[in-house]
């Protein structure tokens, strides 16, 4: 179902983090709102308001006091199709009722804090969608009560526990939770529908600690 979407839309750690990091002090001095494009570049903390649509769709990006989105709003870094655009997180991912929260090719230290969500229709794309794709999370990652179209985490790998709970799509194909490398229990209850392979061809996950609940028959 991803893939009809986006036809839709015209649209590791602190010593890695030091060798992207050009230097603290070249970031801006404050933390950035965005609401609309952001630029490549180094910053000490962004914020995407309630409501607001950032979109990043060329790199570097380097954020090193963490990125926080806000209730309604909608942050898109990069695409699968563009893996030369990557970006650096440090101080984590954190979004409360978000809209949209998709993020490629990013290396993210700090983990990701998901929580809810606006529904399933609105936004720029006209319907919302969550995914995670092709990332190293160093801190874990969870994602809760999102209530968007479709949601995906696919080809990452994550340092810490990943917890999938209680996420309500309204595409059958939803929940597509495949093709993770985690370091970590992965926990998965009360999804719907239930995590599955979907059409994004995936494999199993390879969980090097315990898969309970929805997620264990996706190892």
């Amino acid at each position: 179902m991803k893939r009809s979407i986006r036809a839709g839309i015209l649209c590791a750690l602190a010593l890695a983090v030091l060798a992207v990091v050009p230097s603290v002090a070249s970031a801006k001095p404050t933390g950035t709102s965005c609401t609309d494009r952001l630029a490549p570049g180094v910053y000490r903390s962004v914020v995407v308001p309630d409501g607001a649509v950032c979109i990043v769709d060329s790199g570097p990006l380097v954020i090193v006091g963490g990125l926080t989105i806000g209730d309604g709003a909608t942050f898109v870094f990069g695409s699968e199709d563009t893996p030369d655009v990557t970006s650096t997180i440090v101080g984590g991912v954190r979004a409360t009722n978000a809209a949209n929260v998709q993020i490629h090719f990013s290396t993210i230290t700090g983990g990701i804090d998901i929580h809810g969500g606006a529904g399933p229709f609105g936004g720029p794309f006209g319907v919302t969608f969550n995914t995670i794709e092709d990332s190293v999370i160093n801190g874990g990652a969870t994602i809760e009560g999102y209530n968007g179209f479709w949601m995906g985490f696919i080809r990452n790998k994550v340092n810490g526990p990943v917890n999938l709970n209680g996420n309500t799509l309204t595409d059958p194909d939803g929940n597509e939770y495949v093709t993770n490398t985690i370091n970590g229990p992965l926990n998965c209850a009360g999804n719907t529908p239930a995590p599955q392979v979907g059409d994004s061809e995936g494999m199993p996950n390879r969980v090097n600690g315990p898969a309970t609940g929805q997620c264990a028959g996706l190892v």
